[in-house]
């Protein structure tokens, strides 16, 4: 069994930028496949992007590439996802998982955190 841990979200101005750490207990963390999903109020989870086990690819969705990135300490069981020129609509839970396969399908994630608010302010 995985715990995963979100933390570092905020209230933010439209333009700032926040980082992200999603924190894994147990040894597996190495094993698995990381990916960072969002949920706004009233809205369905969308993906926001994911890392494979050992960082070899990465994948964004059209709507962060360019201002998001994605990163992993495996030696720290803890990945991140650093946010940068945030904007009002990136407003949402954001939410840390785990899986076999680095993928925008949440389906195929095992482990879930709870996720951690982030608000972004015009």
């Amino acid at each position: 069994q995985v715990q995963l841990v979100e933390s570092g979200g905020g209230l933010v101005q439209a333009g700032g930028s926040l980082r992200l750490s999603c924190a894994a207990s147990g040894r597996a963390f190495g094993n698995y496949a990381m990916g960072w999903f969002r949920q706004a109020p009233g809205e369905e989870r969308q993906f926001v992007a994911a890392i494979s086990d050992r960082s070899q690819s990465r994948f964004y969705s059209d709507s962060v590439r360019g201002r998001f990135t994605i990163s992993r300490d495996n030696d720290k069981n803890t990945g991140y996802l650093q946010m940068n020129s945030l904007r009002p609509e990136d407003t949402a839970v954001y939410i840390c998982a785990i899986g076999v396969t680095p993928i925008a399908d949440g389906r195929h994630y095992n482990y879930w955190g709870q996720g951690t608010q982030v608000t972004v302010s015009s």
